[in-house]
């Protein structure tokens, strides 16, 4: 009877979404066949992050120097680079989360696309897929950036791509999840006055002690546990508290499916 009441509690904590799909890769299939055909805008949401860390490499590092946190001393170009990793994640979930699925919803995508043997559930975990396997690429190719400048502090920085793969499903669920709420591009602003402060004030440039009294305010923000995850494999650093941040980013991912999955059910089948 434990067992029974053990296995029904986790049932209730995984998205509904992931025990009803079937066929999810169909949709990931779709979104690999159409960015083959123009993978210009698949690659151009990496370029930011990159630019902004050959600033810091060329530029901001030689003026700052080097930064001690918690004890441990970082060239400054060392100390941004793997939070801009997850700055690069975050930018390939958002995108394909938020722009791509408002485009497929006013066009009527996916009234296609239910009416072949796929369900909403496959559409939702499929859609959401597909945005974190841009983020985990865009995470790649940053970490390759980043080992060919010499700013991969330890060999424990290829743990920092499970990291950005968290950083990626946190955001594109709850980024699909928002955009049910969407009525018009114009609402896209609202995308950018939320992405780009989450950049600035999430550790990304500057260590959590230099924002004094409201660093608790940190702590708030999602991105911020995915750039203290990746920070600390590319120190080689463990600390338990790092248990504490995936456990955030996996908390916002089961939320966002979840609410993303019943969104959907209700737009498109009602």
């Amino acid at each position: 009877m434990t067992t029974t009441a053990n296995a029904s509690g986790v049932l209730r904590i995984v998205p509904a979404a992931l025990l009803e799909t079937r066929r999810p890769q169909r949709m990931i299939e779709r979104s690999y066949s159409v960015y083959r055909k123009a993978w210009w805008i698949f690659v151009s949401g990496f370029f930011e992050p990159v630019f902004y860390l050959l600033s810091m490499d060329v530029g901001l590092s030689s003026l700052v120097g080097e930064i001690t946190v918690d004890g441990r001393t970082y060239d400054y170009a060392e100390f941004v680079a793997p939070a801009l990793m997850a700055v690069a994640a975050m930018n390939g979930a958002i995108f394909d989360s938020t722009v791509a699925i408002f485009f497929k919803l006013r066009n009527d995508v996916y009234d296609s696309i239910l009416a072949t043997p796929m369900s909403t559930a496959d559409i939702a975990v499929g859609e959401i897929g597909w945005a974190v396997i841009r983020g985990a690429i865009y995470s790649f190719s940053f970490l390759v950036v980043m080992v060919l400048l010499g700013l991969a502090g330890s060999p424990w920085v290829v743990m920092a791509l499970p990291a950005c793969a968290l950083v990626a499903v946190a955001f594109s669920s709850i980024g699909m999840a928002l955009t049910t709420y969407m009525r018009s591009w114009a609402d896209f602003d609202y995308i950018m006055a939320v992405t780009v402060p989450l950049m600035v004030f999430s550790a990304t440039f500057f260590p959590v002690s230099s924002y004094g009294d409201w660093a608790w305010i940190v702590n708030l923000s999602p991105l911020y546990h995915g750039v203290a995850l990746t920070r600390a494999a590319s120190a080689g650093v463990f600390e338990w508290s790092l248990f504490l941040n995936a456990g955030v980013l996996v908390a916002l991912a089961v939320v966002g499916m979840r609410f993303t999955s019943r969104r959907i059910e209700g737009l498109l089948l009602t």
